[in-house]
């Protein structure tokens, strides 16, 4: 069973319709006791890091992803916002500590051209750094959807886990993977066939 986290953050209808449409019935849930009875968990996410991180903890949500996915192993996989929860901390809108599963922080955009504009929006083709089993196939490299106007920036020592890179006026970190922990900081369900790719690789390591 997949649990995909509703911590009232939007978007998820979107993953759970890409979930549907590659065969998988996932359960949609604010209820710590649904992460320990998962085999996977998927954290989508838009809006405010601090907002995010502060109703997570309220709904025991860190201490169960803690149990389930570090200690006991079970695939998770981060989108956007869910990407940015495994850094140290966030300096948007205030400073505030996410989950510290990466040693890196999430910092504002600050493209190198001036001409590009931020919210870094709209398709954009990755580049692989490392490998990545959610990135095999058709979607490796691929072209993905991002709207985002920070990002995780990691540190020197935590850069094998950077899978994939975007170019937007610098090299911005596009994807991670630490064992059984992923994330990308694009949207897999607004991807068409390469989001679709990736989500269906997701499920097979989860076993489903």
């Amino acid at each position: 069973m997949i649990c995909v986290i509703d911590y009232g953050a939007g978007n998820l209808p979107s993953v759970v319709n890409a979930l549907k449409t590659i065969g998988v019935e996932a359960v949609v849930s604010e209820d710590p006791r649904d992460v320990h009875r998962a085999g996977g968990v998927i954290l989508p996410g838009v809006g405010a890091f601090g907002d995010g991180m502060r109703t997570l903890r309220e709904l025991g949500m860190v201490d169960a992803l803690r149990k389930r996915v570090v200690e006991e192993g079970v695939p998770y996989l981060g989108i956007c916002l869910g990407l940015q929860f495994l850094g140290r901390r966030s300096s948007e809108y205030g400073d505030h500590e996410g989950l510290g599963w990466i040693e890196g922080d999430v910092v504002p955009i600050q493209p190198t051209d001036p001409s590009l504009r931020v919210p870094h929006m709209g398709w954009n083709e990755i580049r692989i750094e490392q490998d990545d089993p959610l990135l095999n196939g058709d979607s490796s490299p691929g072209v993905f959807y991002f709207v985002h106007s920070y990002h995780l920036s990691v540190d020197e020592s935590d850069r094998q886990w950077v899978t994939a890179t975007v170019e937007h006026g610098g090299a911005l970190t596009a994807a991670v993977r630490k064992d059984n922990i992923f994330g990308v900081q694009f949207h897999p369900e607004k991807s068409q066939k390469a989001g679709l790719d990736l989500l269906r690789n997701f499920v097979e390591l989860v076993g489903g």
